[in-house]
Formats: C-alpha cells, structure tokens, sequence
C-alpha cells in the first residue's frame, strides 16, 4: 500500500470508473446460476510487497497521518452479474484463541475507505476495486489487524489485512490464572505489548516422588492480538494417583517475549481413602457395640452384691435394736 498526500483527490477520482473488470482471461468457468463460487483476494501486482502469484493477505506500513493505498480483487466465475458489498473490520480474538471479527470498527476496520462499497461485478469476471486506509495522526505505534470483508448472497468472506504503524513496538505476554482440574491443565494468556504474537508453551510438573510431567516447548494455534486475553487449556491424561505437584507453565513468543507461572495440585485417591475409612468405622462400631452388650452383666453383678451386703448389714443392725428393746 503506497502511501500519498493526495489519495483522497484520487480515490475520489476513480469513483468514477472505481471498478477493473478483466473478463474471461484467468477466470474460471462455472455454471449458469452459480451463487457461492465467487472468491476475494489481494490485487496481485497491488500494495507494498505485490507478487504475480498472489498475495495471502494485505500488509501496510506507514507513519500515523499516512494514507495507503491498495485493490482487492474479487472474481465471479458465476453465470449470472454478482453484486457485493464491501466493509472493513478490526480483527479480534474469541476467547479461547480464535480469530474473529468485531461486530463494529474503531481501529484499522474504521480507517479503511472504498471508492465504492457496492459494486456489481458481470458473470465471468473479476473486478479488482481500489481502497484506502487512512492511518490517524494520533494512532499508536505497533500492529493493528483488521480484514476487507466481502459480502454476497448470504455469505461473508475476508482477507486479513497486516497494519502496522511506525514507531516503537513492544513484545510482551504474560501468562496467568494457571489451575488444575479435571484432567486438564487451563491458563489464561495475554498480550500486554503492541505487536501480533504466536506463543509457545512449556509444561513442567513436578512432585514429591518426582517428575510427572514434562513437554517441551511447542507452538501454540493461536495469534495473539495485541491487547487480548485468551483462556486455553492442555489434556493431562495420566496424572499421579497420590502426590502434590507443582505445576509451571513457560510461555515463549518473538521479540524476547517471555513469562512462567505455577499453580500446586494435591492429587489423593479419595475412592481408597473412603473406603478405609468406612472400614474403620466399621470395626469402630462392631467394637463399642460389643462393649455395650457386656457393661449390663457387670453392672447386674455388682449390684446383686451391693444388695446383699446391705442385706447383711440391714439385719445386723435389726437384731441389735431388737435386742436392746427387750432389756
């Protein structure tokens, strides 16, 4: 995307004849009434890097109150004229990593300017329309992904486009909320530089009877937009039976990114542990049931003896009142 003071006096110079139609050469045939084969690309020979084979994605870069300039090119090998609409959109991160797009534009999909959002394109053809992205004078330095999305016929399609802003750029990620349950070890990554970034990860476990677990360093599927969060997770199948661990996820990404975070796990076979103790208390009970039935007997014993000597000392004493009566 060449950048020039006057893009805007030529984009709206072009809306006259916005569109450059190639018919026939290079597109493919299809039959009449086909509504889903049309396709969006980069312009080939378009933007700072063109390459005749084509181009997977916009990339542009310039200074903050630069304006670039590129086409996309959008093919229908229909049989029947396509009408498209086009927009731009800022890239985003779902939750657990995936790309996604934001359903409304304050970034690079708001700076992104067509000579015409709408355009009907003739069967077998490919229309290649010219667009603009006008970076703002108080943009901040680093990358701002963003997407020329085509839409038609009830369906959406993109091409990334790869912003970035002169200036300085920071790689930084750290990695956090590190926690164990269920088999699964999940951890929250985050962007906290200015830069597009493709993590690795390292996994460490280790305990008192040693190591239980140990991953050496891969790349992640995700990319991680400057400024996002994302939650992910790893399968730990064999975990110990009995141990407390320490778990330490290392994270790894370009630019000198680096961070650790640890998270202790107890794991106890609580299935045996119950089923101990329920013998326990089994054998508790069996035995102060069995003491129970046994403290009756004593206690009729000793008392039938204390009856009998009060019975004694009862007529003792009778005999001698009596006795003493008769003098």
């Amino acid at each position: 995307m060449p950048s020039s003071p006057r893009a805007r006096a030529r984009l709206r110079a072009l809306c006259g004849a916005v569109v450059l139609l190639t018919a026939g050469a290079g597109v493919p045939a299809a039959a009449a009434g086909s509504a889903t084969a049309w396709s969006v690309s980069p312009s080939a020979g378009g933007g700072t890097r063109p390459a005749q084979d084509g181009r997977p994605y916009f990339y542009a870069e310039g200074v903050p109150g630069t304006v670039l300039q590129d086409k996309v090119a959008v093919t229908n090998p229909g049989g029947r004229p396509l009408t498209v609409r086009l927009r731009g959109a800022d890239a985003d991160n779902t939750g657990t990593g995936a790309l996604s797009l934001r359903a409304r534009s304050t970034d690079t999909g708001a700076w992104i300017a067509f000579a015409r959002r709408e355009v009907k394109i003739p069967a077998r053809t490919r229309a290649e329309v010219p667009f603009t992205v006008t970076v703002p004078a108080a943009a901040t330095p680093g990358d701002h992904p963003g997407a020329v999305v085509v839409s038609a016929n009830g369906r959406d399609s993109g091409v990334s486009v790869h912003l970035r802003v002169s200036g300085p750029t920071l790689s930084a990620l750290t990695v956090e909320r590190v926690r164990v349950t269920g088999g699964r070890i999940s951890y929250d990554l985050v962007n906290r530089g200015n830069t597009v970034l493709t993590p690795r990860l390292a996994v460490r476990a280790d305990g008192v009877l040693g190591r239980a677990l140990d991953r050496r360093p891969r790349t992640l599927p995700v990319e991680l937009l400057p400024g996002r969060r994302v939650t992910l997770s790893e399968p730990w199948k064999n975990t110990p039976a009995l141990d407390s661990v320490r778990v330490r996820l290392t994270v790894t990404a370009g630019g000198g990114a680096h961070d650790e975070a640890t998270a202790t796990k107890r794991f106890v076979p609580w299935a045996a542990v119950a089923g101990t103790c329920a013998v326990i208390l089994a054998a508790g009970g069996a035995a102060f049931w069995c003491v129970r039935r046994r403290r009756p007997a004593n206690g009729g014993d000793g008392a039938n003896s204390g009856t009998g000597a009060n019975g004694a000392n009862s007529g003792y004493h009778g005999s001698q009142e009596i006795q003493g009566s008769w003098t």
